[in-house]
This record gives C-alpha cells, structure tokens and sequence, in this order.
C-alpha cells in the first residue's frame, strides 16, 4: 500500500469512526447513559467482535494494518490531550473542599477494592491464568490489578453529576472531590507498576524512578511558576495559552514516554502543572483543549474496539468477569456507603456516593490500554476487563434513578434528559 492509499484509507476510516461513534453516543445519551458509553460500543461495533464477523472481513478491510500505526498515533495524541483536560480540572483547592467526607469516602473506596483485587489475584492465581497464562503473577500484574478495579472516572462522573442536577449538592460534591483524590493516587500506583516492567527500551527501575521524580520536581517547581510569571506580565501571550498548553502536553507525554512509562502520565503531568486563572481553570485553555481531545476521542474507541473481541472468551473468562465485577462493584459500593455514612451524611445521600464513584468508563479504558500496551495484561483479560468497565459504568444511571425514587421527602434524583448546554460534553 503507497503513501497515497493510506493517506485515503485513513482520512475514510476517521469520517467513519466520527459519524457512527456521534450517532451511538446521541442514542446512550437518549436512554439516560453517557455518551462514552455509546462511543465504546461504536468501537467494539468496529471490531472484530461485529463488524469483523460479518461476511467479507469488513473490519480488516476498512482497518488495514498499514493504517492502524497512524491511527494509534492520532489516538495517542488524543488521550493525551484528555489527561491534560482532566489534570488541568482537577483544583487543588476543590480537593480541600469536600472536608474529611470526600477524603474518608475516598480512602474506602480506594483500598478496600485495590485490596480485594490484589487478594483476588494473589488467593486465586489459577483463575487468571487460564485467561491470560503469559501474564498473570508478578508485582506489576498485581498492583495493575488494584488500580484496575479501584479506578473511578472523573470527567464521566462530572457529568452524570451536572445531568443529574447533583452539581453543587453534598452529595455531589463529596463524590466528584472523593473522584479526584482516587484518581490521582490510583495513577501514582499505575506509575510505580510500570516501573522496571521493561515493556520499553530505557533505563534501570531505579534511575527511572529517580529521573521521573526530577521531572515532575522540575514542573512543578520550575515549570509552573515560570508559565505562571510569563502569562501575567505579557497580555499579548495570553492569545497564545492554547498552544501553550498544546505543547505543554506533548512534550510532557513525550518525556514520560522516553522514561519508559505511557505517554498518558505526561499529559496528566501538564494538566495539573498549566498555570490557572485566580486558581480556576481558564475557560480559554479549557474548552478548546477539551473540543480537541473530544473530535479525536472516537478515534481511541475504535483501536480499543479492534483489541477486543467477545468472541475470543470461553467459559473459564465468563467465569473471570464475574469475579471481576462482584469484586470491583462490591469493593466499590459498600465501602463508599460506610464511609459516607461515617461521614455523617444521610442514608440517600450515602448511597448517592456509592452509587457515583462506582463509575469507570473513559477513564478505565484508558487504564486498560495502558497495561496491554505495556504488557502487563494480555488480550484475554484486556477483553474481561473492558466487559467490566461497561458494566460498572452502565449501572450507574439505573442506580441513581431507584436511589432518586426510594429517596427522602423532597430529595430527588432528576431524570436524565439534557439540556443543550448539557450536550456539548461530548468527552465525557
């Protein structure tokens, strides 16, 4: 295939994957479910699991391999630029806010499903390895697995929170910081299970270690105030905070991805190290980072889509996922209840917590790449654990609706239709 054909093969499949991916995210988004949910269906549509069954091998035909390099790149690209979303939204002072109920709630919710799935791992080995025989043991399969099934989705459950009409509300607001407090530890975990994984040529795990501290040292102390000091004394910059910003991400994604790691980290690195406006985010730097990351997104669902096939599980997988999901929804939802009722909130608004932060989505696919690519995890347990993520995500709405009917006097969870400022949360 010449350089001409994979320009035009390319340029087709991106039309494609945009359009399906609009039209079945607008349908989750009719049936009260976000709109990721409906852009991880468009990929795994695209994949081998449907599109690759029907006569003619369609997936292979649309999605040759020599395009799927430069696919994979563009959707690289895009989840960094995601990341750097989510850091750059997460502020520091928010995290303070939500008291000791968000960092209680978050404590439970993190270590007791970290726990169960590092137990379940290390109690029943077996079980793991007749899915993914090559991988399964070792200390990076472990702690990858506590953060597999800990991990909850931030920027999905901001969403489900402003559709909800729970932004502003206890509830909402202890979840959401809670969200953010998980979300950062549950990637430092991701980092140090990486470390020494040598899925990449580099460094020792030490000097790794040690040059990666120097790194996110350097952004912070260095990198952030001087951004900080050249944005306030020259206005004229100020039109210039989106590149910025661009290349801010990139060139923190292509520094952790030469240390060894995703580039995924340095795109979160740079979102939390991008200097704020009066300690907000700017809705200048926000909004078109954030529209960026959202056209390219779909492109992300269609190369996950084309490593999963749900034709490829037997019964000893069925029997994994099972496992996976009782551990992580259990491990999620009891613990978030206890921890806000500790808290001093009230039953409803305890089960809201739980009911939110069991939320995964884009976030754990995100994850879930990360480890295949890194091979950490294999193709097997890549396919059980994405099953996973939709499940926990997929309950989410249901959940809070019979939470919002069985409710207190005048506590009420509002049904999921969206306003139209609503709709153009497309990442989420």
């Amino acid at each position: 295939m010449n350089t001409e054909t994979v320009v035009t093969v390319v340029i087709g499949d991106v039309a494609l994957i945009v359009v399906v991916s609009w039209l079945l995210g607008a349908a989750a988004r009719r049936i009260g479910q976000p709109a990721v949910i409906g852009q991880i269906v468009a990929g795994i549509a695209l994949g081998p699991t449907l599109l690759g069954r029907l006569p003619g091998n369609l997936t292979e035909h649309l999605f040759p391999q020599e395009v799927l390099p430069f696919l994979t790149v563009l959707s690289q690209v895009a989840i960094v630029l995601f990341m750097f979303v989510a850091g750059y939204e997460i502020d520091p002072r928010q995290l303070r806010h939500g008291g000791r109920a968000a960092a209680t709630v978050a404590l439970f919710a993190l270590l007791v499903p970290a726990g169960l799935g590092a137990g379940t791992v290390h109690l029943l080995p077996g079980v793991f390895a007749t899915v993914d025989p090559h991988h399964a043991g070792g200390r990076s399969f472990l702690l990858f697995m506590a953060v597999a099934v800990s991990i909850t989705a931030l920027p999905v459950l901001v969403a489900i929170v402003r559709e909800r009409g729970l932004a502003g509300t206890p509830a909402g607001t202890v979840a959401t910081t809670a969200a953010g407090l998980m979300d950062v530890a549950a990637w430092l975990v991701l980092a140090a299970a990486l470390v020494g994984t040598g899925h990449a040529s580099g460094p020792s795990w030490g000097l790794t270690l040690l040059l990666l501290v120097v790194f996110v040292a350097g952004m912070f102390l260095v990198v952030r105030p001087v951004l900080g000091r050249w944005l306030r004394r020259s206005r004229a910059l100020m039109a210039n905070q989106v590149t910025l910003a661009l290349a801010l991400a990139l060139g923190s994604a292509w520094v952790t991805a030469s240390l060894g790691l995703h580039p995924v980290f340095g795109g979160l690195l740079a979102g939390l190290a991008m200097p704020r406006r009066d300690g907000v985010p700017d809705a200048d730097v926000l909004r078109p980072m954030e529209q960026s990351a959202g056209l390219l997104l779909p492109l992300f669902f269609v190369t996950t889509g084309l490593s999963f096939n749900i034709g490829s599980l037997d019964g000893d997988a069925g029997l994994l996922l099972l496992l996976i999901v009782a551990v992580a929804t259990v491990g999620k939802l009891v613990p978030a209840y206890a921890a806000a009722r500790l808290s001093r909130l009230d039953p409803h608004r305890s089960a809201l917590v739980s009911a939110l932060v069991n939320t995964r989505g884009l976030t754990e696919l995100i994850v879930l790449n990360v480890g295949l690519e890194s091979g950490v995890i294999g193709p097997g347990l890549f396919t059980v654990l994405v099953l996973m993520a939709l499940i926990t995500t997929f309950m989410t709405g249901p959940l809070l609706s019979l939470i919002g009917r069985h409710g207190a006097p005048g506590q009420t969870v509002k049904s999921p239709s969206l306003t139209a400022s609503q709709r153009k949360l497309t990442i989420e």
